[in-house]
C-alpha cells in the first residue's frame, strides 16, 4: 500500500507520477497519473486490483495516455482486466498489455516498488 513511482516512457524516465494504493474492505485500490512537464501529455491510471501473486497483479480498471505525437494527440483509453509483470531483476511491473490501441507503438506502463 501507499505511493509508488509511475511512468510512460512517451512522458519522461527522468520524472515520475504517482499512483497510491489504497485498500477498502479488503480491495486494493490503484488511482495515480504522470503528467508531461512541457507537453499535455498523461497518464492515467484508476481500478482495482483483483489477483496478487508473487510477480504479477491483475488490474481491472481504466487507463488513459496522451501523446502528442501518437493517435493524432488524442487520448487513447484502455479498459478491463490487465496484467502487470515483475520480470527478471526489474524493480518494477510493467503493463503486460504493451501493444497501444490506438495506434502502432508499444507503451511501457511501469509501476515501481518503493
Amino acid at each position: 500500500m501507499g505511493k509508488h513511482k509511475l511512468s510512460l516512457q512517451w512522458i519522461s524516465w527522468d520524472y515520475f507520477g504517482r499512483v497510491i494504493a489504497t485498500q477498502k474492505k479488503g480491495v486494493v485500490i490503484l488511482k495515480g497519473e504522470q503528467r508531461g512537464r512541457r507537453t499535455k501529455d498523461f497518464l492515467t491510471i484508476e481500478g482495482v486490483v483483483t489477483e496478487i501473486n508473487e510477480k504479477d497483479f491483475k488490474f481491472s480498471g481504466k487507463i488513459i495516455t496522451q501523446v502528442s505525437f501518437i493517435n493524432g494527440g488524442k487520448p487513447c483509453i484502455r479498459e478491463g482486466l490487465m496484467t502487470f509483470r515483475i520480470t527478471g531483476k526489474r524493480k518494477y511491473w510493467r503493463l503486460e498489455e504493451i501493444n497501444n490501441p490506438c495506434d502502432e507503438v508499444a507503451d511501457y506502463v511501469d509501476i515501481f516498488l518503493r
